[in-house]
């Protein structure tokens, strides 16, 4: 299929997936709805299982209305007194907290329709509810995570060739990327390249400015071992792969400085001297935001042809179903997306590569 731009209206909802239904998933969506008004929350549709989400609803003693939709248009017309849902039936009954792997065809089809949703301009955003990998794989889904599959379906849906999905995780106190992903600690050497940190910079630093309004972002690089290898003492990585990826990305304009020690990056004096760090490894990334911002950070997926955004946690199956789920990361996760999508179709901009 050739890439197309996608016709992204303001009027068009946001696409919100309903994530593992046996996770938290449900209960926030239902808190976020009842949140539309106070939160200023734009139009969405739910891609996601109507019969699980009432029954979630009942289970927490709360008052939903679900309305099913045929599509993201008539959602708008649904939003203001019904929770909309395009159906995505799940084949077994969903219970809170108990995963089913069986229901995986149905958690990835919400994705791939969201996607399409968006391709086609019925809507204007993804946003994803949370889903657990391992349940997924179980059932032979070949990606490591949501990012990974969000790549391919760029690829397959929007015709980008190779297409470099980049997480970013975004809160008021701090905007981090993580290099590497999900992958073994062990292997985060070897996959720190060059060519790996100059291509991620230079997405971050056209999200920053297409998405954020940056005009001339400031990113801080981290180094991979302590103290950023101590003038080769502690590692070479620092000297031999990262500071010449950094002298790159300045060549061609970036305000990009490091590697600098992790340890002493992320304090709040720091953080006034950057507008996003690129991190070399997952918890690298994700603890200092996590700690900052635990209910209100959001997972941004940039370097694709549309926009992705989603709650900065997982599936917390223990708590599923039982009225202690927060929603502040799901419904700043859709204020993003909201703003994210208006910014990119007032500039008509593409995605950021």
């Amino acid at each position: 299929m050739g890439a197309r731009e996608p016709t992204e209206a303001a009027s068009a909802p946001l696409a919100l997936t309903m994530g593992d239904p046996a996770g938290i998933g449900l209960d926030i969506t239902l808190a976020a709805w009842r949140a539309r008004k106070t939160a200023a929350l734009a139009p969405f549709v739910v891609l996601g299982d109507a019969a699980a989400l009432s029954a979630r609803a009942e289970a927490l003693g709360i008052e939903v209305p679900v309305a099913t939709v045929a599509g993201p248009a008539e959602a708008l017309r649904a939003f203001e007194t019904h929770l909309p849902v395009e159906p995505v039936p799940c084949p077994q009954p969903v219970v809170p907290g108990r995963p089913d792997a069986r229901n995986a065809p149905a958690v990835v089809d919400a994705i791939t329709r969201a996607v399409d949703a968006v391709r086609s301009g019925a809507a204007r955003a993804v946003v994803t509810n949370p889903i657990a990998k391992n349940v997924l794989m179980d059932h032979g889904f070949p990606h490591p995570g949501h990012t990974e599959f969000l790549g391919a379906l760029a690829e397959d849906r929007f015709g980008v060739k190779r297409a470099r999905p980049v997480m970013l995780l975004a809160s008021a106190e701090l905007k981090v990327v993580p290099l590497t992903v999900h992958i073994p600690l062990k292997d985060v050497p070897q996959a720190i390249t060059t060519q790996a940190i100059v291509a991620t910079g230079k997405i971050l630093g056209r999200s920053l400015t297409d998405d954020f309004g940056i005009a001339t972002p400031r990113i801080a690089v981290t180094g991979l071992n302590p103290h950023a290898g101590e003038e080769g003492k502690l590692g070479s990585e620092d000297a031999a792969v990262i500071s010449p990826a950094i002298a790159a990305l300045r060549d061609v304009g970036l305000d990009a400085t490091g590697p600098h020690p992790a340890d002493t990056l992320f304090h709040a004096a720091a953080r006034t001297t950057y507008d996003a760090v690129l991190a070399m490894y997952h918890d690298q990334a994700l603890i200092p935001i996590k700690t900052l911002a635990f209910d209100t950070g959001v997972n941004v997926t940039i370097g694709l042809p549309f926009v992705r955004t989603s709650p900065d946690h997982g599936t917390a199956f223990a708590i599923a179903g039982t009225g202690r789920a927060r929603a502040e990361s799901l419904i700043e996760a859709l204020k993003l997306a909201d703003r994210m999508a208006r910014r990119r179709a007032a500039a008509g901009s593409g995605p950021a590569r």
